[in-house]
């Protein structure tokens, strides 16, 4: 078994799995524990409403597993948050996201190798996925291909769940207001070393996944990473403003060139065609206000550096005009 001289954590997100928690983790520890310098197990408990938390607290005893970290949420919120509060309470160097129902746990090896060797961020992508309803499917193929088209990236094959991340990565995602949302997509497009691996593993079980639930984590995430919708808006407005600036034109030559037009029609449809070319310009201007207010508030630093490199030889030091003068202590004048 490969070796890597580093601090690993794993973070689990379980949720009503009380019966496949000691199994779960006996493998994590079993595959990663001989393999790593020191390791730990972070368990995000998602609100579980059977015996779950009684288990763990069994397994973090004395007589228990070792290096096993447990956080019991009050309330089950959706995963990428849940994963979340174990990333950012991990102290590793590298921290892998496992979802042991649908990942292979023995793959982990192979990603950790990648991350060694200099990827901050490592992909695992399964090709094999759990079954799904049809409806389920449906949505979720709209939604990707609607953020492909809105951010240009594909989170089902260029940011899958299955990763590892290093400190760096997550030090960057901090730096954002809302971390638990742009972690999901950030370390695709944040400019890090990234590696990608596939492989084919069927799942343990399949997570029936609510279509409410998923429909509106996916709108937090188009309305939180990108401008598009709100642009929309803006586009609209100013159509609306520029119709009706057109329309009032229309009128006026219609009054001006028509002698049949009925009595009041002229300054009805002008008054019309101004009160919604004003409200046309307020929606404008309002929609571009909260586009710049929200990229204050959702965009993180203007910059971060992803990696930095100094040449081994650095010319300038050789012109430096530094004489290196030995003194010797016996050497002293005379009085």
């Amino acid at each position: 078994m490969e070796f890597f001289p580093c601090f690993f954590s794993v973070v689990f997100v379980f949720r009503n799995q009380a019966n496949d928690l000691e199994k779960f983790l006996i493998e994590a520890t079993t595959t990663i524990g001989k393999a790593v310098s020191d390791y730990e197990l972070i368990v995000v408990d998602n609100a579980s409403d059977d015996d779950s938390v009684s288990v763990l607290k069994s397994l973090a005893g004395e007589s228990g597993l070792a290096n096993l970290q447990v956080y019991a949420l009050t309330k089950e919120v959706d995963a990428d948050t849940a994963s979340w509060v174990g990333l950012e309470n991990a102290l590793g160097d590298f921290v892998a996201v496992i979802d042991p129902l649908t990942d292979d746990i023995g793959f982990i090896l192979e990603m950790l190798k990648r991350s060694v060797g200099g990827a901050d961020v490592v992909f695992a992508r399964n090709e094999k996925k759990p079954e799904q309803s049809f409806a389920y499917r449906g949505a979720n193929f709209v939604f990707h291909s609607l953020y492909k088209k809105l951010n240009g990236v594909d989170l089902a094959k260029e940011a899958p769940h299955y990763r590892i991340l290093s400190k760096r990565v997550i030090n960057f995602i901090l730096q954002h207001p809302q971390p638990a949302i742009t972690y999901r997509h950030l370390p695709a497009t944040g400019g890090f070393a990234r590696a990608y691996l596939n492989y084919s593993s069927a799942p343990k079980a399949s997570r029936t996944k609510r279509l409410g639930e998923s429909v509106d984590r996916g709108m937090r995430l188009l309305v939180s990473t990108t401008r598009a919708p709100m642009r929309l808006v803006t586009y609209l407005s100013m159509f609306g403003a520029i119709a009706n600036l057109v329309y009032s034109v229309y009128v006026l030559a219609v009054g001006i060139l028509k002698t049949d037009v009925a009595p009041g029609w002229v300054s009805f449809s002008l008054q019309q065609s101004g009160m919604f070319f004003l409200i046309s310009l307020v929606l404008l201007v309002l929609g571009e206000y909260i586009i710049n207010m929200a990229s204050l508030s959702n965009e993180g630093p203007l910059y971060h550096v992803a990696q930095e490199f100094t040449s081994g030889r650095m010319t300038r030091l050789d012109k430096l005009n530094i004489e290196e003068v030995m003194h010797d202590p016996q050497k002293r004048s005379a009085p």
